[in-house]
C-alpha cells in the first residue's frame, strides 16, 4: 500500500510572516501618521482662530465710536490694507470691503452676534476657504464680520497629509522587504528541515541537517540528526532481518524440495492402492496423501515467494481470452459444481500462467471460506479487464481487511487450512502484470475479491509473444491448448480448496 505525502512549501509560512510584519508596521505607522496629522491640523486651525479672534477684537474696538461717523465705507475698506475682508451691517445696510467676498453668515452665528457674543464659522467663499469671525462693537447695534483666508493653512495641511501618506507607503514597502528578508533568514532552518524530512520519507536515510548555530534551531537540528541516525539504524536492522528471513525461506524451500518430491511420488503410489487397503488402514492413508499434497503446495508457495523476493519472476506476454482461461481454470480443478461463472469474451495481452495462478488462488480462497456458494464474473471497463470472485460466507472483519494480503496472515488463526500465502502470491502476480487486487467484504454476508489487469492491444495472428526476463522462446501457446495446459499445470488434488487466508 502506497501512502501519498504532501510537503507544504516553506514559502507559505514565509509569506504569512511577511504579511503579518507588513500589517503590524502598516497599522502602527498609519495610526501614528493619522494622530500626527490630527494634532497638527488642530494646532494650525487653533492658531488661525486665535489670530482671527485678536484681529476681530481689535476691529471691534476701532468700531466703538461708529455711530456718529459717516464714512462707513472708508472705515470698512481700511481692513483690506491688513489683508482682511470686512462686512459691516448697520441700520439694515451692508458695507463690504471687497464686494466679491460677501459670505453668507449662518443664522446661528448671527443670533450669537446679536446677543453681543463673539462667534465664528468656516465657509467656502468664491471657491476659497475663509474663517469668518463676527461681533458687535461696544455701545453699538451694528454687526462687524471679518473674513480671514485659510488658503495657506489648508495648503500646508494638504502638503503634510501627502507627506505622511508617502511616508506610510514607504514604511509599508520597507517593512515588507525587511519582513521578507527576516522571515527568509529565520525560516531557512525550517526549510532545510522540511527538505530533510522529505528526503528521509523518500528513503534517503543518510540525510542530515547542518548544525550551524547554538540556538533553538541548532538544538532542533541536533535532535533531528539523532532521530535520523536511530531511524537509519532501525531500518538497516529491519532490512537485514528481512533479508535473513528471505534467505531462510529460500533455503528451507530448496532443502525441502527434494524430500517432498520423493514423498509426493510415494504418496501417489499409495493413493493408487487405496482401494486395496483394509478399511482400518485406508483412512490414515487418505489423510497421509492429503497432508503430503498440502505440504507440497506449501513448499511450492515458498519457492514462489522466494523467486519474487529475488526478482527472478518473468512475464511472458501473449494474447489471452480471459473468460476461456477462467473457465478452464475452474474446470481443471473440478470446481464446476461449486462455482457459477458469467462474463463476456475479453481479450488481453498478458501472462496466461500468472492469470491462472491468480484466479485459482482467489477462487480456492472463496470456496474454502464461502460455504460453497461462489460466483465468478469476467468483464471489462475502460482500459482494464476484471475477474470478480464473490462468496457469501462469514465475511472478513474490518480490522482484518488491510492485512489480508500479508504473508502468513490468517484472520481466524483457530482454523486449520492454508498457510496464509495464497492471496499474497496472487497480489504479487497481479502487480507483476501491472494490475491490482482489491477486497470488499460485509461481515456475515459477502466477500468480493476483484483482479484488475490492464487491457492492451491484442496481438495479431502473425505476432510472437513477448517475454520479459525469460529465456524460453518456445512458449507461444494456442487458445485450443488452454484446457490441456490447465490440466497439466494443476498440482492440487481434485476438489481440494486452495490456500485460505481468512
Amino acid at each position: 500500500m502506497t501512502v501519498a505525502t504532501t510537503v507544504a512549501p516553506p514559502t507559505r509560512l514565509r509569506r504569512r510572516l511577511t504579511v503579518a510584519f507588513v500589517l503590524v508596521a502598516g497599522i502602527l505607522t498609519g495610526a501614528l501618521a493619522a494622530a500626527t496629522y490630527l494634532v497638527v491640523e488642530a494646532t494650525r486651525l487653533g492658531d488661525s482662530l486665535e489670530r482671527a479672534e485678536r484681529e476681530t477684537r481689535f476691529g471691534l474696538q476701532l468700531a466703538a465710536d461708529l455711530e456718529p461717523r459717516s464714512d462707513l465705507e472708508q472705515f470698512v475698506g481700511s481692513f483690506e490694507r491688513r489683508g482682511v475682508h470686512a462686512i459691516l451691517v448697520h441700520d439694515e445696510r451692508v458695507f463690504a470691503s471687497n464686494p466679491s467676498v460677501r459670505p453668507d453668515v449662518p443664522e446661528d452665528v448671527r443670533s450669537l452676534v446679536e446677543r453681543g457674543q463673539l462667534a465664528f464659522t468656516r465657509l467656502d467663499v468664491a471657491g476659497s476657504p475663509y474663517l469668518v469671525v463676527g461681533g458687535r462693537p461696544p455701545g453699538s447695534s451694528a454687526e462687524l464680520y471679518l473674513a480671514f483666508t485659510e488658503d495657506g493653512v489648508l495648503r500646508d495641511l494638504g502638503a503634510l497629509r501627502t507627506l505622511l501618506l508617502l511616508g506610510w507607503i514607504a514604511t509599508v514597502a520597507v517593512s515588507g522587504v525587511v519582513g521578507w528578508l527576516v522571515a527568509r533568514r529565520t525560516l531557512a532552518p525550517l526549510g532545510r528541515a522540511s527538505r530533510a524530512a522529505h528526503a528521509l520519507a523518500e528513503g534517503l536515510l543518510d540525510t542530515r541537517l547542518p548544525v550551524v548555530t547554538e540556538d533553538e534551531f541548532g538544538a532542533w537540528a541536533s535532535s533531528f540528526n539523532r532521530m535520523a541516525e536511530a531511524l537509519q539504524a532501525k531500518i538497516s536492522a529491519l532490512s537485514d532481518a528481512r533479508a535473513r528471513e528471505r534467505r531462510f525461506t529460500s533455503d528451507v524451500a530448496h532443502e525441502l524440495r527434494t524430500p517432498i518430491t520423493a514423498l509426493v511420488a510415494e504418496a501417489s503410489m499409495l493413493a493408487e492402492q487405496l482401494d486395496r487397503l483394509p478399511p482400518d488402514a485406508a483412512r490414515p492413508a487418505e489423510l497421509l496423501v492429503a497432508d503430503v499434497a498440502r505440504l507440497r503446495r506449501l513448499v511450492e508457495d515458498l519457492m514462489t515467494i522466494s523467486r519474487f523476493d529475488a526478482g527472478k519472476e518473468d512475464v511472458r506476454l501473449e494474447q489471452v481470452e480471459l473468460d476461456e482461461l477462467v473457465e478452464a481454470t475452474i474446470r481443471a480443478r473440478g470446481w464446476n459444481e461449486r462455482v457459477t461463472r458469467q462474463g463476456d469474451a475479453v481479450w488481453v495481452v498478458s501472462d496466461r500462467r500468472r492469470i491462472e495462478t491468480i484466479v485459482a488462488n482467489l477462487v480456492a480462497n472463496a470456496i474454502e471460506h464461502g460455504g460453497g456458494d461462489v460466483s465468478v464474473r469476467v468483464g471489462s471497463r475502460t482500459a482494464e479487464a476484471f475477474v470478480e470472485v464473490t462468496d457469501h460466507g462469514p465475511g472478513i472483519e474490518r480490522q482484518d481487511l488491510p492485512n489480508v494480503f500479508d504473508r502468513f496472515y490468517k484472520a481466524d488463526r483457530a482454523r486449520g487450512g492454508g498457510s496464509g500465502l495464497g492471496l499474497s502470491i496472487a497480489l504479487d502476480n497481479a502487480r507483476l502484470l501491472r494490475g491490482d487486487i482489491d477486497v470488499w467484504s460485509e461481515p456475515g454476508s459477502t466477500t468480493r475479491t476483484t483482479l484488475r489487469i490492464p487491457v492492451t492491444e491484442p496481438l495479431h495472428a502473425s505476432d510472437s509473444p513477448v517475454s520479459f526476463g525469460g529465456h524460453d522462446d518456445g512458449l507461444s501457446r494456442k487458445k485450443e491448448a488452454t484446457d490441456d495446459q490447465a490440466d497439466r499445470g494443476s498440482v492440487r488434488e481434485p476438489g481440494a480448496p486452495g490456500d485460505g487466508l481468512r
